[in-house]
């Protein structure tokens, strides 16, 4: 087989945009080609995403055909555990590639590009000037708070305060001080181990459900913040650890959006005020409420977040016949 792919990063956070080598997929729903994909072709994300050519943290996108009204290209995500349902970090860097490789034509400043992922339909501004394309902000699906104010007996920790929100993906929201942890103090390795372990918990213990569809009903990670979370101008940190305790380089776009939607919930943001959120690796995002909406029972908003991508390289990958590991391997 041979596999070709662009690689960009955003905020630090590799995508690994596939461009060529897979077979045809079926059509149907994004979830549909979601769940084909992972039923069918899942050597290949191991190809791509593990070793030798990828690592633990690697994360990549397939682009498919679109099935919703409007939509200028579809995408499924994946990582080192299988296939997300949003990722903000990557609808910014496609949303660049779109425009760089005439997806869909580009406009002077702005161009949109609506790009279809298993959540729902992404509207992703560019800025162009000159015919080039520069930093990306887009509006997600509505995001809102799910589980406000809970407590639970961790063991190894003790009791530990938390929310779950939807950004696009369900995350857990814990102020990182709970567990004993400072950003610039502790190593990436103690977050990864307090995030990871109220992720188990919560998986085991609490019963998620999304009001349109039940394959959005998973906890995908835990974001582990500063605690900052009331309005300032002052960038607000955070960790996201996700999928198999895969660690974001960049601030989250999905867990941004969560992070807003809590925020907002809470009366700790108002509607069009920017705030900036800050990742373990520097990198920074916007973040703001553009307008509220409904998601279900659930009261919720609309949110706005932004970020630049950058381009790491091209490549052509093959597997031979008798290379077992090249196949993919991951040795943590």
């Amino acid at each position: 087989m041979t596999l070709t792919v662009v690689d960009m990063h955003t905020g630090g956070e590799p995508l690994r945009i596939v461009t060529g080598g897979y077979p045809d997929i079926p059509k149907g729903t994004i979830l549909e080609k979601r769940a084909y994909v992972r039923d069918h072709l899942d050597h290949l994300r191991k190809v791509l995403m593990f070793e030798p050519r990828g690592h633990y943290d690697m994360y990549g996108a397939l682009l498919v055909e679109p099935d919703l009204p409007g939509a200028d290209l579809a995408v499924l995500f994946m990582h080192n555990e299988g296939y997300s349902t949003m990722c903000g970090h990557a609808i910014v860097a496609l949303g660049r590639y779109a425009v760089d490789e005439r997806l869909v034509a580009p406009r002077e400043p702005l161009t949109t590009v609506n790009i279809e992922a298993p959540c729902g339909l992404i509207s992703a501004a560019v800025e162009v000037r000159d015919g080039k394309a520069g930093a990306v902000s887009f509006e997600s699906v509505p995001a809102f708070l799910f589980a406000r104010d809970r407590r639970i007996e961790l063991p190894g920790y003790g009791p530990v305060g938390f929310d779950i929100a939807y950004g696009g993906a369900f995350y857990a929201l814990a102020d990182c001080r709970q567990f004993g942890l400072e950003f610039g103090r502790n190593r990436v390795r103690d977050f990864v181990d307090a995030a990871t372990a109220l992720t188990d918990k919560l998986k085991a213990e609490l019963p998620l459900s999304h009001p349109d569809h039940a394959d959005l009903a998973f906890l995908y990670g835990t974001i582990l913040t500063d605690g900052q979370d009331g309005f300032s101008d002052t960038p607000t940190k955070n960790i996201c650890v996700f999928a198999e305790a895969e660690v974001d380089r960049s601030p989250t776009g999905s867990g941004v959006t969560a992070r807003l939607a809590a925020m907002h919930a809470k009366g700790q943001i108002e509607i069009g005020r920017t705030r900036l959120f800050e990742s373990i690796a520097g990198s920074r995002f916007s973040g703001a409420v553009a307008r509220t909406a409904t998601a279900g029972p659930h009261d919720a908003i609309i949110a706005r977040v932004g970020g630049r991508a950058y381009y790491s390289g091209r490549a052509e990958f093959i597997v031979e016949d008798d290379d077992d590991l090249g196949r993919g391997f991951l040795l943590r």
